[in-house]
């Protein structure tokens, strides 16, 4: 497997100075880049495929053990406050469980049967989408989660780090980002684990753009949990819809800190409540709520 060979440009990476041993690091990262771009009509693919489990009330469900489970975790966390997601619409299975997340536990990664009992516990239906994250290619746990979920006609996507691999054969959708050999041999929480994040990131990004959760380049579906995320959705609304802060959070205010709905009330002089009927008729989708006014 490439992500376990050792790579040439570090092996006397011991001897070098703290300044070499970083300028190495780095320029192993800057090569991250040009793999996941060669990915990119998969990783699309993937996106397309997202969407249309999500638009028709399904789940995306991420499966991972050790840093490819944690990444999943991640991303699917950062779904609620960001995108104001249901915790159930984007969800992540690490092999281990919980406990795995702060603690390495790296048994659990090759339980085949847990892989399959975690990935049917969450009663999947077709509507659902399945991706199996490993930078390896080859970990049992992930593996039998996408094989679980092929049986009963659920789509599943694979994300990898070494071609050909086991759990591409597994996937419907096959997204390889070989990213070569670790600066430390084997370690793939480096160069794999970034390519892994990228990747993570493309498909729930470019997914809830597609479902309208953006708005140009503005995050209007912001969940406002704390005073700075408050600020942020004043800011955003100020800027769309082109009015002060002070006008924003006035309407923030008055929409329940919900910055589509206090957009709309700007731009189309209504109430919060109409701004809503709105939007629900739009099915969320801002632009298309102002465009067809």
């Amino acid at each position: 497997m490439l992500t376990e060979q050792r790579n040439p440009n570090s092996q006397d990476i011991d001897q070098r100075s703290t300044l070499e041993i970083v300028q190495i690091i780095n320029a192993e990262d800057a090569t991250v880049a040009a793999a996941v771009e060669r990915a990119l009509p998969q990783i699309a693919e993937a996106v397309d495929q997202i969407v249309a489990s999500l638009e028709a009330g399904g789940r995306l469900i991420y499966v991972g053990a050790g840093t490819s489970g944690r990444l999943a975790v991640l991303d699917a966390a950062e779904c609620v406050p960001t995108f104001n997601t249901d915790p159930e619409t984007v969800q992540a299975l690490i092999a281990g469980g919980e406990s795995a997340v702060a603690h390495s536990i790296e048994g659990a990664e090759d339980d085949r049967f847990a892989g399959r009992s975690d990935v049917l516990a969450l009663n999947l239906t077709a509507g659902d989408v399945v991706v199996g994250i490993a930078a390896s290619g080859r970990t049992p746990y992930v593996i039998a989660a996408l094989e679980a979920a092929n049986e009963i006609g659920v789509p599943t996507i694979g994300i990898s780090c070494n071609s050909p691999a086991p759990l591409l054969d597994a996937a419907q959708i096959r997204i390889a980002v070989p990213v070569g050999p670790e600066v430390i041999t084997g370690s793939t929480r480096l160069k794999a684990g970034t390519a892994q994040k990228m990747a993570l990131n493309m498909l729930s990004t470019a997914a809830m753009i597609r479902l309208g959760k953006v708005y140009g380049n503005l995050m209007v579906d912001v969940r406002v949990t704390n005073e700075k995320l408050e600020g942020r959705a004043c800011r955003i609304v100020s800027e769309a819809a082109g009015i002060s802060e002070d006008e924003a959070a006035q309407l923030l205010a008055q929409a329940g800190n919900e910055a589509k709905t206090a957009i709309v009330m700007a731009l189309l002089s209504m109430s919060a409540d109409e701004a809503r009927a709105r939007l629900k008729d739009s099915g969320g989708r801002l632009r298309q709520v102002i465009e067809n006014a």
